[in-house]
């Protein structure tokens, strides 16, 4: 078999053939690998059509889009998402590059080794949030629509991010800081980030996606990668200094001009965003774009509430 599409059939079944109840079964949803951007992404990928990217965020791994990328499919598009760079099994970028610029990078890259074109639609999530914003601004003829989830524009997020009860939700930034971090979120076996998992979606059991989290990060180097996303981005020495907001406002910066769904959990336990914090997203993304808090939802949405989620996410983006 082509070592660079290894099928993994879910529920023995391929796209377009009905189950033995004669029911559609779902879409199948197979591994493939990608040179993109300088680096080898393991992706997975369900259907044919216009691209979806789907990209995860902190610490999570593409199988948390493993409900929607079917109904994607089904919808017409080819959906793909990858394993984020340093989270195994893509690669660890050689120049330890976890930059805002570099995850940006990495969408357009895709976009382009994947064949996108301009019915291309990007979701994502968490640290997959901050790539798409930068991707859709610095190249937006690649993009026709975005979802983003539970982190909200920088222009919103900067405004809550140093109130008391946020820097509390937020004491990981800093603790990712010190070098003592590797050991302490790899100790008995991640108990750290399923700890988070926890506190971030509070009414939800994480037991069952440990496994597959876990493996992106088991390896100390895959976890030192992961750090190095808050740690280029909060380095204490660079953090708020003219030079880190230069950089910054070059990827973040700028106005979002897609229609955009912006979704967000009202128990989310990462990030806390009231009826007033929704209204300010609203403010600052295109005039098209909706903004939702989905009542008793936290973090993890796209495995708590799949099916509301999913056909959300699916009526947003619409058919290719």
């Amino acid at each position: 078999m082509d070592d660079t599409r290894r099928h993994l059939l879910l529920a023995g079944a391929s796209a377009g053939l009905l189950s033995a109840t004669g029911a559609m079964a779902a879409p199948a949803i197979r591994e493939i690998d990608i040179e993109a951007n300088g680096l080898r992404f393991r992706a997975l990928e369900a259907g044919a059509g216009p691209l979806a990217l789907c990209l995860h965020g902190f610490p999570d791994s593409p199988w948390t889009y493993r409900h929607l990328l079917p109904e994607l499919a089904r919808a017409g598009y080819r959906a793909v998402a990858p394993w984020m760079r340093g989270y195994a099994p893509t690669a660890i970028p050689a120049d330890n590059d976890f930059s805002t610029r570099a995850l940006a990078a990495d969408a357009n890259g895709l976009h382009a080794a994947l064949g996108g074109d301009d019915r291309a639609v990007l979701i994502a999530h968490d640290w997959g949030s901050a790539a798409a914003y930068g991707a859709l601004t610095s190249e937006p003829g690649r993009w026709r629509r975005a979802v983003i989830m539970n982190v909200p524009p920088w222009a919103v997020f900067g405004q809550i991010a140093f109130r008391y009860d946020q820097l509390k939700r937020s004491f990981y930034f800093w603790l990712f800081q010190m070098g003592v971090a590797e050991s302490i979120v790899g100790s008995n076996d991640l108990a750290f980030i399923e700890s988070l998992w926890r506190d971030w979606s509070p009414t939800f059991d994480p037991t069952a996606e440990m496994p597959r989290v876990k493996a992106c990060l088991r390896d100390p180097a895959n976890l030192r990668a992961a750090l190095g996303y808050y740690r280029d981005f909060f380095a204490p020495d660079r953090f708020g200094t003219p030079a880190w907001a230069e950089a910054q406002a070059a990827v973040l910066g700028r106005p979002v001009p897609q229609p955009v769904l912006y979704l967000h959990g009202t128990r989310d336990g990462c990030i806390a965003l009231d009826a007033a914090g929704a209204d300010a997203v609203r403010s600052v993304l295109s005039p098209t774009s909706e903004v939702e808090r989905i009542p008793g939802v936290g973090h993890f949405m796209l495995v708590e509430a799949p099916r509301q989620i999913d056909g959300r996410i699916v009526r947003f983006v619409g058919s290719p």
